[in-house]
């Protein structure tokens, strides 16, 4: 890491679109990482904006031109500040620095390209000690979910964090739900059979499904496909998640935050632990020819 103490150079050039050009960081400076964040964040609102309807590049299997030009405009960004990338859209760039970014420059392209409301651009920046800070934008209504390591997490500024027994809620955050049968869940996927929620939405976007856990619109969400999220997906969500005091989990017991990025892994998120604990139990009916192999019997999760 870089000391903590040294001071974060910003001089003023103006980049090609307008943007101060940040020179040097200090990758514990949270403030200046959601700083760049917000920047990134509104290079691809603008490059999203700019492209009309939703043309297919041909070059990978549902990438659209939006993704593509989101990517590099996030990346310059990102870049500038002295970050390396870990992207969906582009793969690694610089990744031997510091703090790296895990990147999702759009998050539910298809709903972008068809006109659901329902997408997002995600950022999590990861140091060695693990996820330190993430943005989460709601690209349709420019609803922010941010989160630093150790200091909580936020929705449009809001505290979001579970109820306090007790004393009224500050602000936003997970909601009291405990049973599965009472739960309304978020799922990626249809899961061969009804895993006894009582109500579910397959929306399109994990980033946005796992915020609205944080955020109490859903009680939990349920990674039911079959090959798994690659890391860029969740990350910056399951920050949010974390620092709101979700219950997480993994499907197979394994850590969401692996030690190589390029691992898939099967994120459920529950706002209570014993919704997560349910919930878990429910998702590991399937899926796996040998559960066990792969962690099935670890702890269900953490907070």
């Amino acid at each position: 890491m870089h000391d903590a103490a040294r001071d974060l150079g910003w001089h003023h050039e103006i980049d090609r679109a307008g943007y101060p050009i940040p020179v040097s960081f200090t990758p514990v400076d949270s403030d200046r990482i959601l700083t760049v964040f917000d920047q990134a964040a509104a290079r691809v609102a603008q490059a999203v904006a700019r492209i009309d309807g939703g043309q297919l590049t041909g070059d990978r299997e549902g990438q659209y031109s939006f993704d593509v030009a989101a990517d590099e405009a996030a990346r310059e960004v990102l870049a500038e500040a002295g970050f390396g990338v870990y992207s969906e859209e582009s793969g690694s760039h610089d990744a031997d620095r510091e703090l790296v970014v895990v990147l999702d420059p759009v998050d539910g392209s298809t709903n972008a390209a068809r006109g659901l409301p329902w997408y997002s651009t995600s950022f999590c920046a990861v140091d060695s000690e693990g996820m330190l800070a993430a943005l989460v934008l709601n690209l349709v209504n420019n609803k922010a979910y941010r989160a630093v390591r150790g200091q909580g997490a936020t929705v449009n500024g809001r505290p979001l964090a579970p109820p306090t027994e007790g004393e009224p809620r500050r602000g936003s955050g997970p909601s009291a739900q405990q049973s599965l049968g009472e739960a309304t869940v978020g799922l990626t996927y249809i899961p061969p059979r009804h895993l006894g929620w009582r109500q579910y939405r397959v929306l399109g976007s994990i980033a946005l499904d796992m915020t609205a856990v944080a955020e109490g619109v859903l009680d939990a969400y349920i990674d039911c496909t079959n090959e798994g999220h690659s890391t860029w997906d969740y990350l910056g969500a399951a920050l949010v998640c974390a620092e709101a005091g979700v219950a997480m989990g993994e499907a197979w017991g394994r850590p969401l935050l692996p030690d190589d990025l390029a691992e898939r892994r099967y994120p459920v998120v529950a706002a209570t632990p014993p919704l997560l604990a349910e919930t878990l139990a429910q998702r590991r009916t399937f899926g796996a020819d040998d559960p066990a192999a792969i962690g099935a019997g670890a702890d269900a999760g953490h907070h």
